[in-house]
């Protein structure tokens, strides 16, 4: 396994910008996260609820101030707080669009595991990752998914992407049998690139090396050399990685999804504590869904071409007006045209 080495130096493990405000210097996950547990009372990142008043007497002897001052500060900060509430319940300055992109969050704010096997345990490293969309050159390229995910095995299935779900192949004569498969189910090779490292995906028997065609042509075109690695054999705690920093995740053979770091912590009590529901989903992009060409109201389900019966080629047909315009009402086919299954991008709205 390709995994990076541990650092004894620790500057080294702390993470510090290389670019301002854009990306860290690369730091090792694992020994982060030991800086952290290093400096940090066992109090600080546990689970239990600390005393109310055992608080205050902590902050007061790290602040170094009297009870006196407490009080004031107490008095100060409540009176701040209920004019906040009262403003904030004034007016509502958010959309719909945006009450809804954390409600993936929202539903596993705090949760615990019904199994105490399923704990995460305290002090353990939650990683926030934005995967984008593959670029698609439009008006409006830039889509991501959020997800937050702890330092077990990364799971490929967390990954949206609506080219996993297409169906090759021309059904015009038989648009009523169902697909065998799709490509989810044949293509299942995959690969991330992080710091030189390709690390694929090897857990089934018909996965392919996919990324050794990048490492001959970059050996060719005398680039740096880049090692391999078996994905289910790396642990995120492994890896050496920059934080907004843009990394690689390739399936499809060609579907490519940029992948940024953007956050790396120790878990925390009001955290989702399941440790069978990680990856976390937290956010979600709702794009645009694309309407059949000739109704305008319901989602494409087919696209023609070579279509005499078509305004354009190729088009984009809802399953009620495909059927409509290239079958008679025994379900034969007028016509000569070729027709393919098409998934839209708004199924995972």
């Amino acid at each position: 396994m390709a995994a990076a080495k541990l650092s004894t130096d620790t500057n080294t493990n702390i993470p510090e910008y290389e670019y301002t405000d854009v990306n860290t210097k690369p730091f090792h996950i694992g020994s982060f996260r030991n800086e952290w547990l290093n400096r940090l009372k066992p109090s600080n990142y546990s689970y239990q609820a600390e005393d109310e008043d055992a608080f205050e007497a902590n902050f007061a002897e790290e602040m170094g101030v009297g009870p006196e001052i407490m009080t004031e500060l107490k008095s100060v900060c409540r009176q701040r707080r209920k004019r906040q509430d009262y403003k904030a319940s004034l007016k509502i300055t958010k959309n719909r669009h945006d009450l809804y992109a954390d409600e993936l969050d929202r539903l596993t704010v705090g949760r615990k595991p019904e199994v105490v096997a399923d704990l995460i345990p305290e002090g353990e490293v939650i990683l926030t990752i934005n995967v984008y969309y593959p670029a698609v050159f439009e008006k409006h390229p830039f889509k991501l998914t959020k997800m937050r995910i702890t330092m077990f095995i990364f799971k490929l299935d967390a990954i949206c992407c609506v080219s996993d779900l297409q169906v090759y192949g021309e059904f015009s004569n038989t648009p009523d049998i169902a697909p065998d498969f799709v490509s989810k189910d044949h293509f299942k090779s995959a690969f991330f690139f992080f710091e030189g490292v390709f690390y694929n995906d090897m857990r089934f028997p018909e996965c392919q090396d996919i990324s050794m065609t990048t490492i001959e042509w970059a050996k060719a075109c005398k680039f740096p050399p880049y090692r391999q690695a078996k994905m289910e054999d790396t642990r995120f705690m492994d890896l050496k990685v920059k934080v907004g920093f843009p990394y690689l995740y390739c399936h499809q053979g060609d579907c490519e999804h940029l992948v940024i770091f953007t956050d790396v912590r120790l878990v925390h009590k009001n955290d989702c504590l399941d440790k069978k529901l990680y990856p976390l989903l937290t956010h979600k992009h709702r794009v645009a869904t694309q309407k059949c060409a000739v109704c305008h109201v319901f989602i494409g389900r087919w696209f023609t071409t070579n279509d005499q019966f078509a305004p354009c080629d190729p088009c984009l047909f809802c399953d009620k007006c495909f059927r409509m315009l290239h079958y008679d009402a025994e379900g034969k086919k007028l016509g000569q045209f070729l027709a393919y299954p098409y998934v839209d991008r708004g199924a995972f709205n």
